[in-house]
């Protein structure tokens, strides 16, 4: 199986239930990662919490997590509280809920997963599942604890898998309305200008490919980057050792001890 294994658990249709496996469908793995280091010595700094009255740093038992009230007054919630909201929808998807496909806004898609059986006992089970839901064309919709918060997923059949995207939450999408409705509704332009736009856009279409969307910013960085590492190499190779210099130096120093003991004395002044 391609890629690293994130989330185990069990798919869940009723009384119909495979293991499966997720991993995330997308990875920011390749992309350029900064450490803050010291300008002056090269060393990489650390990053400490602090406590910003006092200024001293703050031992890993003594933080906790603060439910701002109002300025500098938190109310402190500790482990035991988070613990008792823990939900049981950490290793089983069990859909409850289909809605047509394409009927969830994109604005509610927020992270896509790749869902795919985790043995062959559940090949049979989860195939069912999928195509079932391919030829019903809908999408199934579910609650699952990912990234230590419950989110509702949905599941949607694509080729031999399942994509399973979570949801962004309802107070999290704002409504299009407080930002379109001043928009003139009845503004029509000029049918010919837009026979021209519509023109335009016919010759600039092409069908989709991954690279329209690649990142000129990424590339130009690594381009800066290895210019730079040929300049330091460069810079390496013109700079003689330090050893070598004092080889050099003392072989030569011997030569010129061992010549100057080879001439033949000069006559003495009289």
């Amino acid at each position: 199986m391609a890629g690293q294994t994130y989330w185990k658990g069990y798919l869940k249709l009723s009384l119909v239930t495979c293991p499966v496996a997720m991993m995330p469908a997308t990875s920011e793995a390749e992309k350029l990662r900064f450490h803050t280091v010291n300008r002056e010595t090269g060393h990489r700094v650390e990053s400490r919490y602090v406590d910003a009255e006092t200024g001293k740093v703050v031992a890993d038992d003594d933080q906790a997590r603060g439910y701002a009230q109002g300025e500098d007054d938190f109310v402190i919630l500790d482990d035991e509280d988070l613990e008792s909201v823990a939900l049981d929808t950490t290793r089983t998807i069990d859909i409850d809920t289909f809605v047509p496909r394409g009927s969830i806004p994109w604005l509610y898609l927020d992270k896509p997963h790749y869902l795919v059986p985790n043995d062959a006992v559940g090949e049979e089970a989860f195939a069912v599942i999928r195509e079932a839901m391919k030829a019903s064309k809908v999408a199934g919709i579910a609650r699952l604890v990912l990234y230590r918060r419950e989110r509702a997923v949905m599941l949607q059949p694509r080729d031999k898998g399942i994509v399973v995207w979570t949801l962004r939450y309802g107070d999290e999408v704002r409504d299009e309305a407080a930002y379109f409705g001043d928009v003139p509704a009845d503004a029509h332009p000029p049918a010919k200008a837009t026979q021209l736009a519509r023109d335009l856009i016919a010759e600039r279409t092409r069908r989709w490919n991954p690279k329209m969307a690649s990142d000129p910013v990424q590339t130009e960085l690594a381009r800066i980057i290895q210019s730079k590492k040929k300049t330091r190499t460069k810079a390496a190779k013109g700079k003689p050792a330090a050893s070598g210099d004092n080889v050099v130096d003392l072989f030569a120093a011997l030569r010129k001890s061992l010549a100057s003991e080879k001439k033949p004395a000069g006559r003495s002044r009289r």
